[in-house]
């Protein structure tokens, strides 16, 4: 049974170095300023819902509705039937301020709870609010599988649109769990960056810093944006998901459930290791995770490694929505020609043998790309995109 085309006719995003994707990309090219967390600054979810919603919205689904506009205000109106359109919308934590509210208000002597907490604090609360205001009735769930949440979602409406169970899909992650109860966690677990800098592959990395914000991609059938005449920005040429069955926060030692993800995303594209031209790095910026990736990268692609860059040194780690970060900057690099420099990076470390990384803004003729996503629990997933030669 053959699989229909899937294409990108839309993009949105909000993270620290900017919000929306223009902002977004200049941001990818300078150092942060100053150590972490990585917040998006100056938010104010009101110009994009009206007061009296975005008061019950928990600010992680309003950053998904910011990038659900700006993703449509780009792709235009879908020219299928609403009831065909699915909505999948990652995220690692969900509502965590709403939790947190939800917790201390409820631990008065008195106790005053909004109704409206418990469904603010849901994973499913942003693809819920998609499905709901745009009218879309097909499938809408919400993969939760950490760090690969926001990949996963592309992964599973690419499938919903390749299989033909819709025609069209809303599809990203969301993430505002930069909160002090989620830094404290991650502190203890030993994965965040006690300097509050991130410096994937850099000899002198110390960890992770967390971030937030949110991506959307409108993926469309082939055949359908072309009829409706839509601008198509790249394909989605395929992916895989594999797990690690091996430990709730490490990898593989040996990067065996990484290698495999990899492998069949290849694979699922029908490409050889040869024709990737990029690859954009989970590179958190932890000591096993870079080394894993770098070691996993070298054995796959050998001395022909195509370049590599992670954008964790500007975005942080997004968690939940870092996958759908990394695959709107791959999608904005391959609308530009250019590829994203690897941020901290100055002391490449010895023991990861990555011949290319990007260290300066690139020039580039896209090609086939991966963007690879490893999350806490062994979740792997990678994605390929490439240039729509239509």
């Amino acid at each position: 049974m053959s699989k229909r085309r899937v294409v990108v006719t839309g993009i949105g995003a909000v993270a620290a170095p900017g919000t929306g994707t223009d902002d977004l990309w200049k941001g990818l090219q300078r150092s942060p300023n100053g150590p972490g967390p990585y917040l998006v600054k100056n938010w104010d979810p009101e110009l994009w819902i009206p007061k009296r919603e975005h008061r019950r919205l928990d600010r992680f689904t309003q950053f998904a509705m910011m990038a659900t506009h700006e993703a449509f205000e780009q792709s235009g109106p879908l020219g299928v039937e609403p009831n065909r359109v699915t909505v999948s919308l990652g995220t690692g934590i969900g509502g965590l301020e709403s939790l947190e509210i939800l917790i201390h208000n409820s631990d008065e002597a008195e106790p005053r709870v909004s109704p409206f907490l418990i469904p603010m604090m849901m994973a499913n609360a942003a693809a819920a609010a998609i499905s709901i205001k745009y009218g879309f009735g097909g499938q809408v769930s919400t993969p939760v599988v950490a760090c690969a949440a926001g990949a996963q979602s592309v992964l599973d409406g690419l499938r919903q649109i390749q299989w033909e169970y819709a025609d069209a899909a809303v599809v990203g992650g969301t993430e505002a769990a930069a909160r002090k109860s989620a830094s404290e966690g991650f502190k203890s677990a030993r994965a965040l960056s006690p300097s509050g800098t991130a410096r994937p592959f850099d000899v002198d990395r110390d960890g992770f810093v967390m971030g937030e914000g949110a991506a959307i991609l409108v993926l469309e059938a082939e055949e359908a944006a072309k009829e409706r005449g839509a601008t198509i920005l790249a394909e989605v040429l395929g992916g895989a998901s594999t797990a690690d069955a091996h430990h709730i926060t490490a990898p593989h030692p040996a990067g065996d459930g990484a290698e495999r993800a990899i492998r069949l995303a290849l694979a699922d594209s029908g490409l050889e290791p040869g024709d990737v031209s990029y690859i954009n790095a989970h590179g958190t910026g932890t000591d096993l995770n870079d080394r894993t990736e770098g070691m996993v990268i070298e054995r796959i692609f050998g001395d022909a490694q195509p370049a590599v860059s992670s954008i964790k040194g500007t975005t942080g780690h997004g968690l939940g929505a870092s996958g759908s970060i990394e695959a709107v900057a791959v999608v904005e690099a391959i609308r530009r020609c250019e590829l994203p420099p690897n941020v901290g990076l100055i002391n490449q470390d010895p023991e990861i043998h990555l011949n290319d990384i990007v260290r300066e803004p690139r020039e580039w003729e896209p090609g086939p790309v991966l963007s690879n996503s490893f999350g806490f629990g062994g979740h792997n997933t990678v994605l390929a995109f490439g240039p729509y030669p239509g």
